[in-house]
């Protein structure tokens, strides 16, 4: 049961928490980026590596995601 009171605590943790992880994300996404393009500029073989690489990131964003949602269902649960 969430009292009135806790309901913008836990909309901020949730938000906090994706938006963190977005951030992390974006920031990780950047440098493995850069480091991918440098690689592939030396070495074209180099192309699915690097973008696996780049992709990976993106996980981070889920599980911050699947964090917000459980936030928000055990504290509204």
């Amino acid at each position: 049961m969430v009292d009135v009171g806790n309901v913008g605590i836990v909309a901020i943790s949730a938000a906090f928490a994706l938006g963190c992880s977005a951030f992390a994300a974006a920031w990780a996404e950047k440098a493995i980026g850069t480091a991918a393009i440098g690689a592939m500029a030396e070495k074209e073989e180099l192309f699915g590596k690097g973008l696996i690489l780049t992709v990976i990131p993106e996980t981070i964003v889920i599980f911050g995601l699947v964090i917000a949602i459980l936030i928000l269902g055990l504290a509204g649960g």
